[in-house]
């Protein structure tokens, strides 16, 4: 559950409102985050990149938490926590640190930002972001093809009854 509001500690789970989409990073203390960014992201200008959808490639950068914010909303979100176990304080901060400024590879359907950080905190890369926009998908196309489907109906119907007129 989001708490915007609360002071992060480290290994929380920071999420980054931005236009569209959300940026995620791992707060590892003293005010800075770990985060997974397509090299094309400036955050010395507050500029995240909407690139990162044809990027294959990212760094991990350790920046302040507030270069990476800008004015964007943000609040710790450890959302995984009572359905997955979370490892220790200490292997979460050990392993992001040791990825710091490691290119690695990205894409935003299966190794993106979220998937970064959930690997980091819980062991396993999720991203509900994606997932969520999948359904959306799938939905959509449903409807559409429901829609179809009951206009076909109709017709049929309308068309049974205009010949049963005749």
């Amino acid at each position: 559950m989001p708490l915007k509001g609360v002071e992060p500690k480290p290994g929380d789970l920071i999420e980054i409102s931005r236009f569209a989409y959300r940026h995620w990073a791992l707060y590892v203390g003293y005010g800075y985050v770990i985060h997974l960014a397509p090299p094309s992201e400036d955050t010395k200008t507050g500029f995240s990149s909407l690139m990162s959808v044809v990027a294959d490639k990212a760094v991990v950068r350790k920046e302040p938490l507030w270069a990476v914010v800008k004015d964007d909303d943000y609040w710790v979100n450890n959302k995984h926590d009572r359905k997955l176990r979370r490892r220790s304080v200490d292997q979460i901060i050990q392993e992001a640190e040791s990825l710091v400024w490691k290119t690695m590879p990205y894409s935003v359907t299966s190794a993106n930002c979220e998937h970064f950080v959930t690997k980091l905190r819980y062991g396993v890369a999720r991203s509900d972001q994606v997932r969520d926009a999948m359904v959306a998908g799938v939905v959509g196309i449903m409807g559409v093809g429901a829609l179809v489907a009951a206009a076909t109906v109709i017709g049929s119907l309308l068309s049974d009854n205009k010949q049963e007129d005749e």
